[in-house]
């Protein structure tokens, strides 16, 4: 039998066999250190304790530690605990965890918010209220579905800012757009739906998510206007209607009214749908076609993606097959941060950061905009948080772009790897809004100094 055990003052878990005596025990503890759930530097159980709760001689565990001591595993001092080896001393049979990537000097990576804005104050005050009004009972395991309080708000405020045709039966509350995607996919299985079309263009990350979950995953052409509806052949589909992520494009009229009506669900990313510039506001495809469109929103551009916040508004044929596929994820958001986030909204301090961050965003978009040479040609419409910049097709390639970046410790993204096809055109994919304000204008010249650099 395995057996895992508590030692005094640590928690250890070693998954030995005891059958296998002092050779398995010390392979065992071996594996905890070479997988890191013995951390570096970390003191180990003494050797009576451990010898207790193995139920073994203190004797046995001695000499294992000694050999390990011996071996590089662990470090022994007079008067000391017994600690794992510092990372640099381990036997380099152990692997190491690689190095984390550093964050970029100057940070235009797309996607992300600026962070600092975060509302900390409101944020804390809403927190406050939802602990003061909320019963005790709120924090159990009964709000699998989401906390009823942020889904009542959700559906005023989505109909409100969004024309989103929703009530609270409606609406599950998601640990985030990835669990939304597989929850979603994971439902369509349930009814027979095998194959899942994404814009092409599109994050690779959440076609692998949809397939993860047993869905065959199909490519459908993006242009000027948006997805080419006459090319989608899939009984579901995946897109960014409002503002297509990456090449920045919106679904024209024509094509929203053709998808509304094309018989297949829709799962519409409305990921930053409150960051349109040219007050030309664009309401929800949803709204057309609230039966066959899964709307899907989240607080990750607008308040912070740590929040780990999304929501679905579902067709009622799909209300019943989602349920049972959150059920079975077994995952699901804080019931705390979703109060705050009910309050948030309900307080009217959710639109006042909204439209700060709005204002502080077009801002930026327009300085960056004029300031880019005139050899490269932006792409997109006046919204949300990234700018796509297309270089001459006779000059410098995307992966010369992107090394001259990062020779400036500049972070931003190529085009190339959203294809789902190959020798799809290049690009750099700008985002203006996760520099800090005050490091903007330094980010912004580094990137017209490099992007000058690969045409001089």
């Amino acid at each position: 039998m395995t057996d895992s055990w508590s030692s005094s003052g640590l928690d250890v878990h070693l998954g030995w066999e005891p059958s296998t005596g002092r050779g398995g025990l010390a392979a065992a503890i071996r594996a905890a250190i070479r997988e890191g759930r013995w951390q570096a530097g970390s003191a180990v159980p003494s050797t009576r304790s451990l010898a207790h709760d193995l139920g073994v001689a203190r004797g046995t565990v001695t000499r294992v530690y000694a050999d390990l001591a011996a071996e590089g595993y662990l470090r022994t001092a007079q008067g000391a605990p017994t600690r794992v080896a510092t990372a640099g001393s381990l036997p380099q049979s152990a692997p190491r965890q690689a190095p984390r990537e550093p964050a970029p000097r100057w940070d235009l990576r797309p996607g992300r918010p600026d962070l600092t804005a975060f509302p900390r104050q409101a944020w804390i005050s809403a927190t406050r209220r939802a602990l003061l009004r909320t019963p005790a009972s709120a924090f159990g395991y009964e709000s699998e579905l989401g906390a009823p309080e942020l889904r009542d708000t959700l559906a005023g405020y989505l109909a409100r800012a969004r024309g989103v045709v929703a009530d609270p039966d409606r609406i599950v509350v998601c640990h985030g757009y990835s669990h939304a995607i597989a929850v979603v996919s994971r439902a369509l299985s349930s009814l027979g739906v095998g194959e899942m079309a994404f814009e092409n263009p599109s994050l690779e990350m959440y076609r692998s998510i949809a397939a993860a979950q047993g869905q065959r995953v199909v490519g459908v052409p993006v242009d000027e206007h948006g997805l080419d509806v006459s090319a989608l052949d899939s009984p579901a589909v995946v897109v960014t209607a409002a503002h297509q992520y990456p090449t920045g494009v919106t679904l024209a009229p024509h094509r929203r009214t053709e998808l509304a009506r094309s018989g297949a669900f829709v799962l519409e990313d409305d990921y930053d749908g409150e960051f349109r510039f040219d007050r030309q506001q664009v309401g929800a495809l949803q709204a057309l076609a609230p039966e066959r469109v899964i709307y899907a929103g989240t607080a990750s551009k607008t308040l912070a993606p740590a929040l780990r916040l999304a929501w679905l508004v579902l067709p009622r044929t799909l209300v019943e097959p989602v349920h049972a596929a959150l059920a079975d994820s077994g995952s699901r958001p804080a019931v705390l941060n979703q109060l705050a986030l009910a309050e948030l909204i309900g307080s009217g301090a959710y639109d006042q950061h909204v439209r700060r961050s709005r204002a502080e965003y077009r801002s930026r978009r327009a300085r960056l905009m004029a300031a880019l040479p005139d050899f490269v040609r932006p792409q997109g419409i006046a919204a949300g948080l990234h700018l796509l910049l297309r270089l001459p097709p006779d000059g410098p390639s995307e992966a010369t772009a992107l090394a001259a970046c990062r020779r400036r410790a500049l972070g931003l993204e190529g085009l190339t790897d959203y294809w789902m096809t190959p020798n799809g055109p290049g690009g750099l994919i700008v985002g203006y809004a996760a520099t800090p304000k005050h490091a903007f204008a330094g980010a912004t010249q580094t990137l017209i100094e490099a992007l000058w650099e690969i045409t001089s």
